[in-house]
Formats: structure tokens, C-alpha cells, sequence
């Protein structure tokens, strides 16, 4: 089962697969085409995903970062917050 509970046990969780695919992907292409220096911490036996900026975000990151948000929401919408709720934090 993966961390979103989406799937029944033994069979792969596609909710889970997209929000990986979305939040990782994300953070790479901040990384590798935005150029932003970042500290990652994960635990994969979890699902947490912590990502800190080393600096206020380029304009180009935050596009990446609305859209990443927005996708999220979306799911959030389809599949419902039983499995993923969407919480922005500043600080």
C-alpha cells in the first residue's frame, strides 16, 4: 500500500505515484533548471517531504512552485483530502 492509502494492500498506489512524481519533480527542476540552492529531507518509509530555500525564490521557481501547488490541489479535489490535504506554510 503506499503512504496515500489511495490502493488496497498489495496493489500499487497510483495517488501516491502522481504526488511523488510531482513533488519530486519539482524539486529537481528548481535544483538542476532554476538553479536554486535547497535542503531536501524525506523519509520514504513516511511520505514526508520537507524542502527548505536557501534564498527568496527567482521568479521562474515560483512558477514551478504555483504549478506544483496547483496540481496538488487538484488531485486533492478528484481523489478527496481522506487523501491528501494541501497545506501552504511560510515562514
Amino acid at each position: 500500500m503506499g503512504h496515500a492509502e489511495y490502493a488496497k494492500a498489495g496493489e500499487p498506489d497510483v495517488l501516491c505515484a502522481a504526488i511523488s512524481a510531482l513533488t519530486i519533480g519539482t524539486i529537481n527542476s528548481l535544483e538542476e533548471l532554476a538553479g536554486e540552492r535547497l535542503t531536501v529531507a524525506q523519509d520514504a518509509e513516511t511520505g514526508f517531504l520537507k524542502c527548505d530555500f536557501e534564498s527568496t525564490l527567482q521568479e521562474r521557481s515560483n512558477f514551478l512552485m504555483d504549478s506544483m501547488v496547483f496540481s496538488l490541489e487538484n488531485i486533492s479535489r478528484e481523489y478527496g483530502r481522506k487523501y491528501l490535504q494541501v497545506k501552504i506554510e511560510e515562514v
